[in-house]
């Protein structure tokens, strides 16, 4: 059974790694962090190292079990692109995303200079649709590192939104998520940095998807924008039965 997800813009997780490094100001209260910390009291064996860097080749399979299509965000405790995930673990992952051709595979990185290094070696089925996050104008280059890939579905994940990105250059983009930070200690976000992102997406004709507000009572907060849910989604779907 796919493990459902409570992320407003997947179905599904599958983790064939967890636990990760921090590698920018994002990173700084990791909700795959603090989660890992419970799933491991609970004493499951995936996260008994807590969130030391792990793989776990046997859930390879897992989503060619699933024969119901689904959305599904790979490595949501993790990230793909670690340097310490092995280039053929890697390359394993996307196999099985190409078998699973009615799934849409959604996976997500900060490392997008990694990704960009392996990018000739990797095989992009149509399901599988690639992001980058970037939490500030100082990572946008991250972007630039996701336009060269071969990927049919680019998306950006601007969460948790810590500061005003200014002017986003979306050519080749096919999806933007906004993000407050949520938990304790959330660092704030600006409605105007929201607006902006907004406005670009629409000026330039990309789905537009908010996420939260975040904050400490996360739900309290909500997703409203302007008075109304913006849950845009790329338009381009996969099969959606198995073979």
């Amino acid at each position: 059974m796919a493990s459902n997800s409570s992320i407003e813009w997947t179905e599904s997780t599958w983790n064939p790694v967890t636990g990760c490094t921090k590698v920018s100001p994002g990173c700084a209260h990791c909700y795959a962090e603090r989660m890992t910390r419970r799933l491991t009291a609970m004493g499951l064996p995936n996260y008994k190292d807590g969130f030391t860097l792990r793989m776990h080749p046997h859930v390879f399979e897992l989503p060619l079990r699933w024969k119901k299509s689904q959305t599904i965000f790979v490595n949501s405790m993790s990230d793909l692109f670690h340097k310490d995930v092995q280039r053929e673990f890697i390359l394993n992952v996307f196999d099985v995303m190409n078998r699973a051709h009615w799934h849409t595979f959604q996976v997500l990185t900060k490392r997008a200079e990694r990704l960009a290094a392996l990018e000739a070696e990797l095989p992009w089925s149509d399901n599988i649709w690639m992001g980058v996050s970037v939490e500030s104008k100082d990572y946008k280059r991250r972007i630039d590192f996701l336009r060269k890939t071969k990927a049919r579905v680019k998306f950006i994940s601007f969460e948790p939104l810590l500061a005003d990105v200014g002017k986003v250059d979306l050519r080749g983009i096919d999806w933007a998520i906004v993000g407050g930070e949520s938990g304790p200690g959330a660092r704030p976000m600006d409605p105007r940095w929201v607006t902006s992102l907004r406005d670009q997406c629409l000026a330039q004709k990309v789905p537009f998807f908010f996420k939260q507000w975040g904050g400490v009572q996360k739900k309290k907060n909500g997703r409203l924008l302007e008075g109304r849910t913006w849950s845009e989604m790329p338009l381009i779907r996969p099969a959606l039965v198995a073979a």
